[in-house]
């Protein structure tokens, strides 16, 4: 080496050496930085190309410098003859696919039935439609991708797995739980965005070349190109959702296994979800259809998985897919159609959603007019102008999306679509959410916020009154008959006002719509706070409220911090709720709802139970882990609830105490290291198991309910 030699406690070394050493590992830590933890990076674009121009150099220069995990092995080498053919050490099989509820039900009896008498913990992760990869580290060293082919054997892609920014050249161990082994294969999905589509199809046009007709043929002819230095040009990303041989992990469990790829620098499937109960499971796939949109990449379903390892063992595999988990997928039907115009529509919290105006087209077997734009960040990522021609589509024959536009097929320049800045109902001047991408309008007297506020008040998931639907809701509305919540209640004593004045409406409509709205004053605090459309509040942070102050009163003589300090209640959805609550307009909502005899006392979802400060769980956060012998999950968690308690999925500061069965593991480990009290079962019923009881109201009998003996 042509360097200076330098020496150091009689080692040497040289100044190239550690050069090229310490931009290696700046390079890593930046890209770490950018595609993995999203955070950006710390350095400029041009300053990050410097660094990589200078190891290029030192490297060049001196050869022996340059490793198998340099950042500059990512830009592709020499092109190569053929893809070979490379046998898998594991068989990657098939995913069985559902396309009901049902199927998805059938497929856990069947699990149930491998496993007698014992708790199954599901993991449910997004299905990602992308190109199956298996990769093969070494030592921590990525030595092979492969795609997965017929199942047995699938082509050496290295030379481009190698180019994909998500896919680390070098494993790095951050956590001492999940040491690296010797031999690991990771399997995942290379995908290719929206928006990432949209722009190499530009660059294909330009190029005359032929375009890709949706990302995963993009992804596939990407990954399958015999030259590295072109797929290094493509948007290619991973996921990583599972592994080949479970035997050299240092994991029980595909949670843990999860944990471990994010933290050796690999990227895991997001929003993963963990249930003891397949029907939440189920009920949240058919809840959330729609989210599957709301993410740039092409997401068609939802995979279900046991998530203990030595259990899958034990309940097997078919010779075409494993028995231990099941994707429930969803048809996509898709379009193409011109976008005519955008035009905003005003919300219950006064959020401003753009609509696009489409020429109409069939899609699975309606005729679709308009699709939903989200908001303007939305449009300005997907470029969306109008004129453009774009991809509609549809999943599970529900909600039209646009999916990106075609750019490429626009024959002149277009404008950019540039949002509002007054409310289109009332005219008021449109603000943006401090650090968040909604634009809303501020007015609370809006007439379009009203109209939503009212329908959103008598929706299932809020007071749930039968019969108030857009068009009885809108002329009640119009003709002066319901200018605050509380009006609903006092419609009874103007029933002939109303049959006068509105159109087609008759006793019979208006007796059934006054039954519901009666019935409605019993649903209790949670759904009344859903009701309110308070900004920021959901279903699920308003039980958690209601939970947690048990009656109106209560919650609000609570503090800021107060709100805060609820588990799952963020600093954003406490100001939001603190602000409503102590506001003239909350105060005089809640209390004219009051005057008309609407209950604000909190019931649970057995549909009565008023919990007191003294009840034994009261304020307390449990955590449940292992195998129960007392219990099912569903049981315990539901009894922790009813005795004023908290159950979390997590052991954190705010634990109180974990309950913890045969087998448990690192929420175990956690909870001792953190010095956190653990139960056993038995400790669990004689805590549980208190004078108190009795001066419950809606306390339920410990030892019939669950099978001891009294």
């Amino acid at each position: 080496m042509n360097g200076e030699q330098l020496s150091l406690f009689g080692e040497e070394f040289f100044p190239e050496e550690t050069e090229a050493r310490e931009l290696r590992e700046k390079i890593l830590r930046y890209n770490r930085m950018y595609y993995e933890s999203g955070s950006g990076s710390e350095i400029s674009d041009l300053e990050y190309d410097m660094l990589v121009k200078r190891l290029e150099t030192l490297e060049r220069e001196y050869p022996e410098l340059k490793t198998p995990d340099s950042p500059t092995q990512r830009v592709g080498g020499e092109t190569i003859d053929s893809l070979p053919e490379v046998f898998h050490r594991v068989t990657m099989l098939s995913i069985k696919n559902e396309y009901e509820p049902g199927g998805v039900l059938k497929f856990a009896s069947d699990v149930a039935k491998e496993l007698p008498g014992e708790r199954v913990d599901w993991v449910m992760e997004l299905k990602i439609d992308g190109v199956a990869i298996s990769l093969i580290y070494q030592n921590g060293l990525l030595t092979q991708g492969v795609t997965r082919g017929n199942g047995k054997k699938g082509n050496d892609v290295t030379h481009n797995v190698r180019t994909i920014p998500d896919i680390p050249l070098r494993l790095v161990q951050t956590d001492p739980r999940y040491p690296i082994p010797p031999e690991l294969e990771i399997r995942g999905e290379v995908y290719m965005t929206n928006d990432g589509l949209a722009r190499l199809n530009e660059i294909q046009r330009e190029q005359g070349k032929e375009l890709y007709a949706n990302p995963r043929n993009a992804a596939s002819g990407s990954i399958l190109l015999k030259d590295p230095k072109i797929c290094a040009k493509r948007p290619l990303r991973m996921f990583c959702h599972s592994v080949g041989d479970t035997e050299t992990l240092p994991c029980r469990t595909h949670s843990e296994f999860l944990e471990a790829v994010a933290s050796w620098g690999l990227i895991p499937t997001p929003d993963v979800r963990h249930y003891t109960d397949v029907r939440q499971a189920v009920k949240f796939c058919e809840e959330n259809l729609e989210s599957l949109f709301n993410y740039d990449f092409e997401a068609d379903g939802f995979v279900l998985k046991v998530d203990d390892f030595e259990q899958r063992k034990r309940i097997g595999e078919t010779p075409k897919f494993p028995k231990w988990l099941v994707a429930l997928k969803f048809q996509k039907y898709e379009a193409v159609t011109k976008l005519l115009d955008i035009f905003v529509q005003v919300g219950k919290t006064g959020v401003i959603t753009p609509v696009a105006d489409l020429q109409p087209v069939e899609l699975a077997g309606t005729t679709v007019s308009r699709s939903s734009l989200h908001n303007a960040d939305e449009i300005h990522r997907k470029d969306i102008r109008v004129g453009d021609w774009v991809v509609v589509e549809k999943a599970g024959k529900i909600i039209p999306h646009i999916v990106r536009s075609e750019i490429h097929r626009r024959e002149t320049e277009l404008p950019e679509y540039v949002f509002p800045t007054t409310c289109s109902s009332c005219g008021t001047t449109l603000r943006q959410d401090e650090g968040g991408v909604y634009i809303r309008c501020p007015n609370l007297a809006c007439p379009a916020r009203w109209s939503e506020k009212l329908l959103y008040f008598g929706s299932r998931d809020a007071m749930e009154i039968k019969g108030l639907g857009d068009k009885l809701g809108q002329q009640l509305i119009d003709n002066g008959f319901v200018k605050s919540y509380a009006d609903l209640y006092r419609l009874r004593s103007r029933k002939e006002e109303i049959v006068a004045q509105l159109h087609r409406v008759g006793n019979q409509l208006l007796e059934n719509l006054f039954d519901a709205v009666d019935a409605s004053k019993s649903r209790g605090l949670s759904r009344l706070l859903n009701a309110l459309s308070i900004p920021h509040l959901g279903a699920e942070t308003a039980e958690l409220l209601a939970l947690k102050f048990q009656t109106l009163k209560r919650l609000q003589n609570a503090t800021l911090d107060d709100l805060s300090s609820v588990d799952g209640i963020g600093d954003i959805i406490a100001q939001s709720v603190y602000a409503f609550l102590q506001s003239p307009e909350g105060k005089t909502i809640l209390d004219d709802l009051q005057s008309v005899g609407v209950k604000t006392d909190y019931v649970d979802e057995f549909g009565k139970l008023q919990v007191t400060e003294t009840a034994p769980l009261a304020g307390q956060t449990v955590v449940v882990t292992g195998k129960l012998t007392r219990f099912t999950r569903d049981e315990i968690e539901t009894q922790i609830k009813r005795l004023g308690g908290k159950t979390s999925s997590s052991v954190s500061q705010k634990t109180s105490f974990v309950v913890a069965g045969a087998d448990a593991g690192s929420k175990l480990a956690h909870a001792q290291k953190r010095g956190i009290p653990v139960l056993s079962e038995e400790e669990f019923l004689e805590r549980i198991r208190q004078p108190s009881d009795a001066k419950m109201e809606g306390a339920i009998k410990l030892p019939c309910e669950f099978g001891q003996d009294g």
